[in-house]
């Protein structure tokens, strides 16, 4: 199954507007009262990649197929919704199944549109989702740690385990996510294998209006002071602009991007940012049939990266050849990236990288 990003938040935030933006549908219905989503919407999304067109050109192909990544609209979230209010237990098992969280955070006040705090103040809102999701997981380590006690008293070797799994409930008490452990700890493996919410690479995503858009306001700014502070990350846009220029095709809709000021599309910087979050990147082939992007996790090896080909093309992998795509536009065609001496041949332990474009050899 693909990698997914559930979009989070409370209610009425604009979580629904942007989904039905990235996915240019109605899929999810975007109404001015909470709870308007219940079932997750799926959509799978087309990641932005200028390089396609470039490759295609070079090779002389019309067809053009971009790498893809999934997201899931998922129920506004309330406060107690770790003890089961509002469509808590829901909302806390879908974020449960999506690989990372995308926060949208409402960064504008509206009369017409109703916030079930009264009025949006970020780092409240961000406060509210955070809490709940940390109050599931120490609901759930409670119950992980009572199990390794017990198994502790009998199997001596459980005590590290039992002893990381306090240090994250202890750091979970203190306002600590449990991504905050390093990514190689104890503490980071074990909130890993008990889902916990917390442990999920986080985005937060400020939902500007249009008066904010050249310049954020201090709503915004708060949410990327706070995103900074903790290491995380964030971005801002205007959802409901982004709607609409989603609704038009690129040619109409540059010029009004133009007169906004928006330099790149608000979506398309979701989407990288979500595919970057979950550690995916891409390789790309080239040929007469079709230029495609592949996508893959970082620090891929080059037989498992040709697996995503075709299963027959990983087990029988001799080589990999590769050229940048770089090197690639600049030189045009195969027979000058061969005369640069550009066109590398690689083994079983290379390891892929961003941008690379491939040609495998195997034996059938």
């Amino acid at each position: 199954m693909a990698l997914s990003c559930g979009i989070v938040g409370l209610p009425n935030v604009g979580k629904s507007t942007i989904f039905n933006a990235l996915t240019r549908s109605a899929q999810a219905l975007a109404a001015n009262y909470p709870f308007a989503t219940i079932e997750p919407n799926v959509g799978e999304v087309p990641v932005p990649d200028d390089r396609l067109a470039v490759l295609a050109d070079l090779v002389s192909t019309e067809r053009i197929v971009h790498a893809s990544m999934r997201f899931v609209d998922i129920a506004g979230l309330v406060r107690g919704a770790s003890a089961g209010a509002g469509l808590g237990n829901a909302f806390l098992a879908h974020i449960r199944e999506a690989d990372a969280v995308a926060m949208v955070v409402r960064c504008f006040a509206d009369d017409d549109v109703i916030h079930v705090e009264g009025a949006p103040e970020p780092l409240r809102d961000i406060a509210i989702v955070n809490i709940e999701m940390a109050l599931a997981d120490l609901a759930t380590l409670a119950k992980r740690i009572e199990r390794l006690e017990r198994e502790a008293r009998v199997v001596p070797k459980v005590a590290p385990t039992l002893a990381a799994a306090k240090r994250l409930r202890a750091a979970l008490e203190e306002g600590s996510p449990a991504r905050s452990f390093p990514a190689e700890s104890a503490e980071r493996a074990l909130a890993r294998e008990s889902f916990l919410l917390t442990a999920k690479p986080l985005l937060y995503v400020a939902n500007v209006d249009e008066a904010q858009i050249s310049q954020r306001g201090p709503l915004a700014q708060s949410v990327f002071a706070f995103a900074h502070d903790e290491g995380s990350r964030a971005i801002a846009f205007c959802g409901k602009i982004e709607a609409e220029l989603a609704g038009l095709d690129e040619t109409d809709a540059a010029p009004f991007r133009t007169e906004l000021g928006i330099d790149r599309s608000g979506l398309d910087q979701l989407i990288l940012s979500g595919y970057d979050l979950l550690g995916l990147m891409t390789f790309l082939t080239a040929g007469e049939k079709e230029v495609r992007a592949w996508t893959i996790e970082r620090q891929t090896k080059a037989p498992q990266a040709a697996g995503k080909i075709h299963s027959d093309i990983e087990r029988g992998f001799i080589r990999a050849e590769i050229v940048s795509f770089e090197d690639y536009a600049r030189l045009r065609t195969m027979d000058e990236i061969r005369a640069a001496g550009l066109l590398r041949s690689e083994g079983k332990e290379y390891v892929m990288q961003e941008g690379d474009v491939v040609n495998f050899r195997f034996n059938v």
